[in-house]
């Protein structure tokens, strides 16, 4: 009798411990079951944020190369970056010309004004009027600054500003001649000295005259003070500066006006300069300097509203 409540007793304690058992299990089964949706919640989580994190490392690298490309083609950052405004310009007063080691003149003048806004210094080169275009393609020069008319030629292969002097093609001679040619048709026998590539060529081309292409409009003006050619076409601003009473071609005199046309400053293609010129204009127009300016090198009355 006592044996057999033994035996009871320990299958009781055995039901228990295997009730027990099943229990823990289950717990253990439960918690292994949800460990791995946990993780996997975490890992979503971790990727969704590298993911995000490497939108925004291309969107940086992205919005950093857009900027590397806008610097690269621009020009206005670009002479920023080396320091200097370089201006392609030949001996044509009164828009620049030499005093001393020095180049002045309304051009020159104002062109620095712009080279300061810029933050860098202006430097003039001279340049083969007719391989203007080719040197400022080629970045010898960042600019064309010398009284350049607005030809077809020009606004097709330059970035221009908007016209900030009028001016006109007149004809120079000795003022003894100037009376026996009175129009154009009259000076077809005369032999004409122009500057090559300028307005003055054309206009010689235009009216049928016999000419020489020299390199400046100032040689123009040797050539015929010496008799190596009867008359020359240059730009009126020029001819009321360097010919006549009180200057050094005190023999010569300016007659027909053989064209009207308007100066521009010449940029490369698409360049961003040509604005920012545009607007150094304007504001140089309102404050009164320009004007000063120009009275300076006697051209007000050449000046164009900007």
């Amino acid at each position: 009798m006592k044996r057999s409540v033994l035996v009871l007793a320990a299958a009781a304690a055995m039901a228990l411990a295997a009730c027990g058992g099943s229990s823990a299990t289950a717990t253990t089964a439960a918690a292994t079951t949800a460990a791995p949706e946990t993780k996997t919640e975490e890992t979503k989580a971790e990727e969704t944020k590298a993911e995000e994190t490497k939108a925004e490392e291309t969107k940086a690298e992205e919005t950093k190369a857009e900027e590397t490309k806008a610097a690269a083609d621009s020009d206005v950052a670009y002479i920023q970056g080396k320091g200097t405004l370089i201006v392609g310009i030949t001996d044509f007063a009164p828009m620049d010309y030499k005093e001393g080691n020095e180049w002045i003149g309304f051009d020159a003048d104002i062109a620095k004004k712009v080279a300061e806004s810029l933050g860098v210094k202006a430097e003039f080169v001279e340049i083969d009027w007719d391989n203007k275009i080719l040197e400022l393609n080629n970045k010898s020069i960042d600019v064309v600054w010398n009284g350049m008319t607005l030809t077809p030629e020009v606004a097709s292969s330059m970035n221009c500003t908007k016209p900030y002097c009028n001016n006109a093609q007149v004809v120079v001679l000795k003022k003894e001649d100037a009376e026996k040619y009175a129009d154009a048709e009259s000076m077809k026998e005369l032999s004409f000295a122009v500057e090559a590539g300028s307005a003055g060529e054309a206009a010689a081309e235009e009216n049928g005259f016999n000419f020489t292409a020299v390199t400046s409009q100032a040689d123009t003006l040797l050539e015929v003070s010496a008799g190596t050619s009867d008359a020359s076409i240059i730009d009126l601003l020029m001819a009321g500066a360097m010919v006549g009473e009180g200057t050094s071609y005190e023999q010569l005199t300016h007659t027909l006006e053989l064209t009207t046309e308007e100066y521009v400053v010449g940029c490369r293609k698409d360049s961003d300069l040509a604005e920012y010129i545009n607007s150094e204009l304007k504001a140089y127009y309102d404050d009164g300097s320009l004007m000063e300016t120009a009275k300076v090198y006697g051209v007000q009355d050449a000046i164009v509203e900007q």
